[in-house]
């Protein structure tokens, strides 16, 4: 005869294992979803400074200062197995120092059951939009794109990039005033 302890152990051991099967066809489910959708980015005001960062070496790099507008629908993105979405929106560019430089600008947490419905006009960078040095003035190629993370309840959580990006140049003259 079992004690009740050998009893339980067995019970708890079913339990976990008919549950993680259960979650891992709750994952098959959703697996193969593209989770894709189309971004429509445009920059409204284009400043770039050079000024000391006091963070790192002593010396003046470049400061890229932009506001924006952005358009996505990222409702049909949400299911059953969607929890969240972690938009960012990045900046990359190539520099005579490094061959891909990515910074990313802004992000947002859209929970299940908010407006995933993206249309913002003029917004500012929640970050500061630092170079490791001079590479921003002038730079005639930097392009924008929205990315976003799905959080699933169970499943991998994948890094998807939107289509659809902006390409714009940085001025060929640092400015002195402050950026409104």
């Amino acid at each position: 005869m079992h004690t009740f302890l050998t009893r339980g152990n067995a019970l708890l051991t079913f339990t976990l294992s008919v549950l993680a099967g259960l979650t891992f066809f709750c994952f098959l489910s959703t697996a193969l979803n593209a989770y894709s959708a189309t971004a429509n980015i445009d920059t409204v005001k284009v400043l770039v400074k050079n000024v000391p960062d006091y963070s790192a070496q002593k010396e003046k790099q470049d400061l890229g200062y932009l506001m924006f507008d952005l358009q996505a629908d990222l409702n049909p993105l949400f299911n059953w197995n969607a929890k969240q979405l972690f938009v960012f929106l990045v900046a990359e560019y190539e520099t005579t120092d490094n061959k891909l430089n990515q910074v990313v600008l802004w992000d947002k947490i859209i929970q299940r059951g908010e407006n995933a419905n993206l249309d913002m006009k003029n917004m500012n960078t929640n970050y500061y939009f630092w170079d490791d040095g001079n590479g921003l003035r002038g730079n005639p190629n930097v392009t924008l794109t929205l990315s976003w993370n799905v959080v699933p309840n169970a499943g991998t959580l994948s890094i998807i990039r939107g289509s659809g990006s902006h390409s714009f140049s940085f001025p060929n003259e640092y400015t002195n005033v402050r950026a409104q």
